[in-house]
C-alpha cells in the first residue's frame, strides 16, 4: 500500500477469489464456473456482431435484455415482472454494491445489517468498504440458516440462497418470515445459484416492497468472463439503484454482453440441458462421497460442501492439488474442515471420486 491510501481502507480486507492458475492440466473444481460452454447462440450473437457499434456507448438502460429478463422471468419462474422490476449490471456483485450504497445507512447512526457468520465472503467487505454497522448471526450445526434469528431490529438482511459456501437452500416460507418480520427495512436474497435446485423469491416481489432478488448470468448460463448480473425488485427500489448506478457510471455494461446475454437468456432448451447435467452430476457424486464415509450437504447449488469424519481438510485439498484437481479450501473458523467442491464434467467428477478413493 502507499502512503497516499486513504482513511477509508483502514483495515480493509478484501474479497480473496478463488485461485485462477494459468496450467492447463488442472482440473478446476475451485470456483463454481460452469463446465460446459454457453449457448451456442451465445457465440452467434457474437460473432455477428456489427463492430461499426463500438464507437458507441451501450444502451445504459439495457433495455432488450432487461426486457429478456421480464420474459423469461414469466414464462418459466411464474414471476408477474415488467420490464421496470429489472436492473442489469456489471456482473451480480457490482449489483449487490450498488445496492449496499442504496439501501443501508453508513455511519455510527445506522443499525446493523444482518448476514449469516458463513456466507459470501464479499458481503462484509462491501459493508466494510462503505462503513456500514453489521452482525453476523451464526449458522445451526447443520449449517442452515433460522430465519427467526432475523426478526430483530436491524438495517437490513443480506441472505445468499441457496448459501455459499454450502450449497443449502431456504423455503421461500423461511424467506416471508424474514420479510415479514422488517418491513422497513430491504431484504437482499442473492440467488446467484438458484437455478440449481431451489425456488426463486421473484415471485414474492409484488407482495414484498423490501424485497430486492439478485441473478447472474455467471453460473447456469456460463457466462462468468462476460459479468453480468441483475435485480428483481419494485420498480421503486429498481429506481434507487439506477441513482446510484448513474452517480459513477451510467455505462456499466457493454454492448457485447448484452447481445451475447440476451441470446443466452433465450436458448431456454440448452440451459435446461446443460443445468439439469448438472443438478443430475451433483447428486450421483453426493450418493458416492457419502457411501465413501464423507459429509455433504444437501446442496441445491452449482458444488458441494464436504467433510470427512477422518481426515482434516486441508490434507485431503492438498492431495488433491497435488493429483491437479483443485478445489476450494477455507481456513476460517468453523468451515476449516471442509471443502467446496464445484460440480465439474461427468469425467471430471469421476476422476475427483477415485482420487478420493
Amino acid at each position: 500500500m502507499s502512503k497516499f491510501q486513504g482513511n477509508r481502507l483502514n483495515g480493509i480486507k478484501p474479497y480473496v477469489p478463488g485461485e485462477q492458475p494459468k496450467q492447463d492440466n488442472l482440473i478446476k473444481l475451485n470456483t463454481n464456473e460452469n463446465p460446459y460452454p454457453p449457448s451456442p447462440n451465445v457465440a452467434k450473437a457474437i460473432s455477428s456482431f456489427d463492430a461499426e457499434k463500438f464507437k458507441l456507448y451501450p444502451d445504459y438502460d439495457c433495455t432488450k435484455l432487461r426486457e429478456a429478463i421480464c420474459q423469461n422471468l414469466t414464462k418459466y419462474e411464474g414471476a408477474n415482472v415488467s420490464p421496470k422490476n429489472i436492473f442489469v449490471g456489471n456482473g451480480s456483485d457490482e449489483v449487490i454494491a450498488l445496492m449496499f450504497m442504496a439501501f443501508f445507512d453508513s455511519g455510527n447512526s445506522g443499525s446493523p445489517i444482518l448476514f449469516p457468520d458463513i456466507t459470501y465472503s464479499f458481503a462484509p467487505v462491501w459493508a466494510d468498504i462503505f462503513d456500514i454497522p453489521y452482525k453476523t448471526i451464526p449458522l445451526e450445526k447443520d449449517f442452515s440458516i433460522d430465519p427467526e434469528k432475523y426478526c430483530v431490529p436491524n438495517g437490513g438482511t443480506v441472505i445468499a440462497n441457496p448459501n455459499a459456501p454450502t450449497g443449502i437452500c431456504m423455503s421461500l416460507s423461511d424467506i416471508e418470515i424474514i420479510l415479514n418480520a422488517n418491513t422497513e427495512k430491504v431484504c437482499i436474497i442473492d440467488e446467484a445459484y438458484i437455478d440449481f435446485g431451489g425456488t426463486t423469491a421473484a415471485a414474492l416481489i409484488n407482495t414484498y416492497p423490501n424485497l430486492a432478488v439478485v441473478r447472474t448470468f455467471s453460473k447456469s448460463h456460463s457466462l462468468a468472463g462476460l459479468r453480468v448480473g441483475y435485480a428483481i425488485a419494485s420498480e421503486e427500489l429498481i429506481a434507487d439503484i439506477d441513482i446510484v448506478k448513474n452517480s459513477f457510471n451510467s455505462y456499466t455494461v457493454n454492448c457485447l454482453t448484452l447481445v451475447a446475454a440476451e441470446a443466452a437468456i433465450k436458448d431456454r432448451e440448452y440451459f435446461e440441458k446443460t443445468r439439469n447435467e448438472i443438478i443430475a452430476t451433483r447428486e450421483d457424486v453426493s450418493v458416492s462421497l457419502r457411501t465413501m464415509g464423507y459429509y455433504v450437504s444437501e446442496s441445491k447449488a452449482n458444488f458441494i460442501f464436504v467433510s470427512h469424519p477422518d481426515i482434516k481438510a486441508e490434507i485431503i485439498f492438498n492431495e488433491l492439488r497435488s493429483k491437479n484437481i483443485l478445489v476450494r479450501y477455507f481456513n476460517k473458523p468453523n468451515i476449516d474442515n471442509c471443502l467446496r467442491i464445484s460440480i465439474g464434467t461427468r469425467e471430471q467428477m469421476d476422476t475427483l471420486i477415485e482420487a478420493l478413493c
